[in-house]
């Protein structure tokens, strides 16, 4: 909004010029996002508890080991939705197609997140929404945003798939191919931060990461000049996805003051499906979600091990794990939950330089 009433004045005003760089909106964005999380927090935690007094909001296979967050309200992600859509209102192009097939993924998943965060509120149980009616309501807004994102992207990479590590490598899978696959993409990392977020500050850290990898790869493809000199492929106007990218830091950041050991608040359906979500459409949208599997390779190794865990038991009638997913699988064996956490943290962090490797080693 501020680019859309302010950026035009710039030739009359020299200080306004300063809007029309995707660098200072972004910055612009992730402090608005922080400030908002730091403003909202204890009202929203206050709330949250009142609302939450006497329902369980702990699986049930895990309220032995983790009875002392029986007390910890759940729908915390409320406050990242909200920061990050009003930082991205305010900072971004809203004339912006990247921007609103983004935004629309945001907060329609946000939505079946809360709805099923809700439940678990009122009805008092940690169940929630069924979860074939999240599937199809996942599954919906991805096809959604499917054909918004063929509609934004220029015609020569509307179905196509770039191929890391390959300089001018694409492949063209038609429409018929594409639109399942944005939905597959988008829905599995929605679905796969959500089960990454099972400890304090787990999940918040690594979409960080990885928010902060593609907001430079939606800054570097946005360019014309960065993207020919590194062979990636160049988007015109995916640029203003990094300002998305920054609110996403700045909420994750604000939000992590409140949700670090020993956690204030836990983040819920309604931010990790939100989360996910975006990431997954921001992949798509910058004709990079190869590159999100190494990224957010710690949310895959997650869903890979429930993966594994249940085609085992079903096939066998043996496990793999101790228990799924993966960090629990370490609690198991007697890590503590900061070691896991921090350890983890580690892992995203390495993805993430090997991901960002792969824009150069062309």
């Amino acid at each position: 909004m501020l680019y859309n009433l302010l950026a035009p004045l710039a030739d009359d005003f020299q200080v306004f010029n300063l809007f029309r760089y995707i660098s200072f909106r972004t910055g612009g964005a992730i402090m608005t996002a922080l400030v908002i999380c730091f403003v909202m927090a204890p009202r929203l935690i206050r709330w949250l508890r009142m609302k939450q007094a006497g329902a369980s909001n702990i699986r049930q296979y895990l309220e032995e080991a983790h009875a002392s967050k029986a007390g910890t309200p759940t729908m915390g992600g409320l406050m990242i939705l909200v920061a990050v859509t009003i930082s991205t209102l305010l900072w971004a192009d809203l004339s912006n197609a990247y921007v609103w097939c983004a935004l629309l993924v945001l907060v329609g998943y946000g939505a079946i997140g809360f709805g099923d965060d809700y439940l678990k509120l009122t009805k008092k149980n940690s169940k929630g929404l069924p979860g074939k009616l999240k599937l199809a309501c996942q599954i919906g807004i991805g096809f959604l945003a499917a054909l918004g994102t063929i509609y934004a992207l220029p015609e020569n990479l509307q179905t196509h798939i770039a191929i890391p590590f390959f300089k001018d490598m694409f492949i063209n899978i038609t429409w018929v191919l594409f639109v399942p696959w944005v939905i597959f993409v988008i829905v599995g990392s929605s679905n796969a931060v959500n089960l990454t977020d099972g400890l304090d500050g787990l999940a918040i850290v690594p979409v960080a990461i990885a928010a902060g990898c593609f907001g430079l790869i939606a800054y570097l493809v946005g360019r014309a000049d960065f993207a020919e000199y590194l062979k990636i492929a160049y988007v015109p106007g995916t640029g203003e996805l990094a300002i998305i990218c920054g609110a996403l830091i700045g909420g994750a950041m604000g939000f992590l003051w409140y949700n670090a050991p020993p956690a204030m608040v836990f983040m819920g359906d309604t931010g990790s499906l939100a989360l996910g979500g975006v990431l997954g459409a921001i992949a798509i949208m910058t004709k990079h979600e190869l590159v999100l599997a190494i990224i957010g390779g710690l949310f895959v190794l997650e869903t890979v091990s429930v993966i594994v865990q249940v085609l085992s038991f079903k096939l066998t009638g043996k496990r793999v794990f101790a228990m799924a997913p993966l960090h629990h699988h370490f609690e198991k064996k007697g890590w503590s939950e900061p070691t896991i956490v921090i350890r983890f943290w580690i892992i995203a962090m390495i993805l993430a330089l090997i991901g960002l490797a792969t824009l150069k080693l062309r």
